[in-house]
Order: C-alpha cells, then sequence, then structure tokens
C-alpha cells in the first residue's frame, strides 16, 4: 500500500516553475521529518531537500539554493516542493521521503518513500 503520494511534475520551459506535492496517508505526518529526492536517467538518487517535523528547520542540495523551497501543511498532511527558475539539469523523477529521523532522511535511509513525479525542463 502506497503511503506518499507524489503530484505535480510535468513539463516545463527552462526559468519556468513547478510546485510539487506528496501527500502522506500515514497518521505520522505531524511527527515525521521529510525530504524530497531525485533521480536523473543513468544516474544516482540524490539529495534535493529536506524539512524537520516541525517546519523550523530545512535544507538544501547546493544546486538547488536560492531557487527551490520546501514546507509543509500539517493540516493537509502534504509536504511541497515549490521549484523556480527551473533548469533542463532538474529535469528527473522526484521522490518524496519520510522518517522519524531527520539525520534519516538527509542521508536518503528514509523509511518510507513515495513512487516518483516525473519533471522535464525543455531549453
Amino acid at each position: 500500500q502506497v503511503q506518499l503520494v507524489e503530484s505535480g511534475g510535468g513539463s516545463v520551459q527552462a526559468g519556468g516553475s513547478l510546485r510539487l506535492s506528496c501527500v502522506d496517508y500515514r497518521r505520522t505526518f505531524f511527527h515525521s521529518a521529510m525530504g524530497w529526492f531525485r533521480q536523473a536517467p543513468g544516474k544516482e538518487r540524490e539529495f534535493v531537500a529536506a524539512i524537520t517535523w516541525s517546519g523550523q528547520s530545512t535544507r538544501y542540495a547546493d544546486s538547488v539554493k536560492g531557487r527551490f523551497t520546501i514546507f509543509r501543511d500539517s493540516a493537509k498532511n502534504t509536504l511541497y516542493l515549490q521549484m523556480n527558475s527551473l533548469k533542463p539539469e532538474d529535469a528527473a523523477v522526484y521522490f518524496c521521503a519520510s522518517d522519524p529521523e531527520y539525520a534519516a532522511v538527509l542521508g536518503g535511509s528514509a523509511d518510507s518513500w513515495g513512487r516518483g513525479t516525473q519533471v522535464n525542463v525543455s531549453s
């Protein structure tokens, strides 16, 4: 049973924006650290951004700092990734991840993962 469901992917031109969403159907969203990862064809999965359960602390990959914003809405059990100034190199499948431990999310060893949403960026 899929417990994390991503949406919001699509195709945009370079410089455009997209907002990804990840709905958490479990009952642990409020207490879970969350994160976004991405994987492009032929490449390893890489960290994009993470947020603590409280939302008070965030971290970003250097490649997306200043362009992407991670935030969460506990009332909606939803994690978001606002992506602005998109570049062709941002194209990938984006995955949502969740774990009770923030360090696990940062390290890519979260215990729950979504199936991903595709982002395409044309030059």
